[in-house]
């Protein structure tokens, strides 16, 4: 009956966390709605994108989004588990440090991800556009949006072009 219920809590947790995320669409951050954060710095108008990199740059984080949705549902998963371990009095700490490990082997895998992404959207930008891409970017805490907001990169984090 415990093993049912907490079963029953994960899901309708992812389920509320899709939901809510997909709720606000793509585009919502703190950084705003549009495209890349180095736009709205100080940087020359040199540095702001063509049409067809918008476009590149859209297709590249479709891609990134449909490639690390299995990660982030993981994510979720684990960090609810593990939250669930650590409100159980019963709880061995063995068993909270080895999921402790899982989800961080995870947020590693997605800062993995989001490298690779930034790697590759680095490559449609000319040399003074790379210029302009500062430390804003990316990772970092609170950076990104979603329903695992904080340090690392959650759902829809990470990543800002």
């Amino acid at each position: 009956m415990k093993k049912l219920m907490i079963v029953l809590s994960l899901v309708s947790m992812m389920v509320l966390g899709a939901v809510y995320s997909y709720a606000y669409g793509p585009g919502h951050s703190p950084r705003g709605k549009g495209g890349p954060c180095w736009e709205s710095s100080e940087t020359s108008k040199a540095s702001a994108l063509t049409p067809e990199q918008r476009t590149k740059f859209q297709e590249l984080r479709q891609k990134f989004v449909d490639e690390t949705a299995k990660l982030r549902g993981a994510l979720l998963t684990k960090k609810l588990e593990l939250q669930s371990l650590w409100t159980n009095p019963k709880a061995e700490a063995k068993a909270i440090v080895d999921k402790e490990k899982e989800l961080r082997d995870l947020q590693n895998q997605m800062r993995d991800k989001g490298l690779q992404f930034k790697l590759e959207a680095r490559q449609f930008l000319t040399p003074e556009q790379i210029a302009g891409f500062g430390p804003g970017c990316g990772m970092g805490p609170g950076s990104g949006r979603g329903q695992m907001r904080g340090r690392g990169m959650g759902p829809g984090q990470g990543p800002c072009f």
